[in-house]
């Protein structure tokens, strides 16, 4: 489990690649500044080296660029997966002065946010395919949030059956990782995050 901790937000995430591989076609980037949170994952098709290659293509840009929109950020992704195998990417920006994030996501990886005090569930639905260079529909979406709400963002090797009432039950993200830690049984590369945005 590696963990990041900070004032407005803590995380913990977990990635692994899928039996017989010693290389996940799964990558992933976070980053916290007194101003905001970037939390990305990206799926590269197939596995091993070649998927591996076109998701490394997302913690690549985004440390350089994370200061910049989520919209700018996709499209940049899209532009440099030309001629790579593709990848889905999902990927949100949190301002904590503002109290909303902005998320984007091509492709099948899963994000939830649990609003504690409403018992919400929100699960923004992706746009269909992948980032592959061609002309993508890219669609972002603002969301508010209160502190105290959990989020959880994972790629296709896990599956989870209630998302909702693991994340009531687990309340932090240390219980939710464990919680679903236990629950996965997967035979494909895996990724996925917890956190609670404390501000």
């Amino acid at each position: 489990m590696e963990v990041i901790r900070h004032k407005y937000v803590d995380v913990c995430i977990y990635n692994a690649a899928k039996k017989g591989n010693y290389e996940s076609g799964d990558s992933y980037f976070t980053i916290a500044t007194d101003e905001y949170f970037v939390c990305a994952v990206a799926d590269g098709l197939g596995n091993g080296p070649v998927a591996r290659l076109a998701s490394q293509v997302i913690p690549t840009i985004l440390m350089e660029h994370h200061h910049e929109t989520v919209d700018d950020l996709m499209s940049r992704f899209n532009d440099e997966m030309f001629q790579k195998r593709g990848a889905a990417v999902a990927m949100f920006k949190v301002y904590f002065g503002e109290k909303h994030f902005d998320y984007s996501c091509v492709g099948n990886i899963r994000f939830y946010l649990y609003r504690r005090e409403t018992d919400e569930l929100v699960y923004p639905l992706p746009v269909m395919g992948y980032l592959s260079g061609r002309p993508q529909k890219l669609r972002t979406q603002r969301f508010p949030y209160s502190a105290g709400d959990l989020f959880l963002i994972h790629s296709d090797g896990v599956e989870l059956r209630n998302p909702k009432s693991m994340m009531r039950r687990a309340g932090i993200p240390e219980q939710l990782y464990r919680d679903i830690f236990k629950a996965i049984e997967t035979g494909d590369d895996a990724t996925f995050i917890t956190g609670s945005l404390l501000h």
